[in-house]
């Protein structure tokens, strides 16, 4: 993915849309990202942000961090986002955006692996909110069992059910809260 193609999904909120599973879908409700469609006019973040101010993201204005409409909104308890915008904040958006493209080829890896039909949000919430290494770690423990135990290949509900085993196991011993609202 070009710098290009992936700096049109970063959500100026500090979400980054391919990691979305209403991205990641396939379905005719697909939603193409912030930047890209139409669905975004309705966000009071976008509005202020992009409308308002003619900002790229919210790091660029002085009170993203008390922002009134972000406390409405609740955007600190949206895990990632806040923390992103710092992030982005601290290292820069194209080395964040860096992170993100790895990210999203992870998901992406994911889910033509290892979805069952149900995990679509759930590798998205995990490949949003777990360190890198920590997903690339459960995959490689995952193909490690799924040889040992002798799983059979096309067998994608059990590939899942390990794989989706193994990531909650690393959240919980990490403290990495899977939970959106918590």
């Amino acid at each position: 993915m070009k710098n290009s193609e992936a700096k049109n999904l970063i959500g100026c909120c500090g979400l980054y849309c391919g990691l979305c599973s209403k991205y990641q879908s396939k379905a005719p409700s697909r939603c193409v990202g912030c930047r890209l469609g139409e669905q975004h006019s309705w966000c009071s973040i976008w509005n202020c942000c992009v409308k308002k101010h003619r900002f790229e993201t919210c790091t660029e204005c002085e009170e993203v961090f008390s922002c009134e409409i972000f406390v409405r909104r609740k955007v600190a308890q949206w895990i990632p986002a806040f923390d992103n915008l710092r992030r982005i904040k601290e290292s820069g958006l194209k080395s964040w955006l860096k992170e993100q493209k790895e990210r999203q080829a992870l998901v992406e890896e994911l889910l033509g692996n290892y979805n069952d039909g149900r995990s679509m949000s759930f590798f998205c919430k995990a490949c949003a909110r777990m360190p890198v290494e920590l997903i690339n770690k459960a995959i490689k423990e995952t193909k490690k069992k799924i040889l040992s135990e002798k799983v059979d290949e096309s067998d994608v509900k059990a590939k899942a059910k390990i794989l989706k085993s193994d990531i909650n196991d690393k959240a919980v011993k990490y403290n990495i809260k899977m939970d959106q609202d918590k």
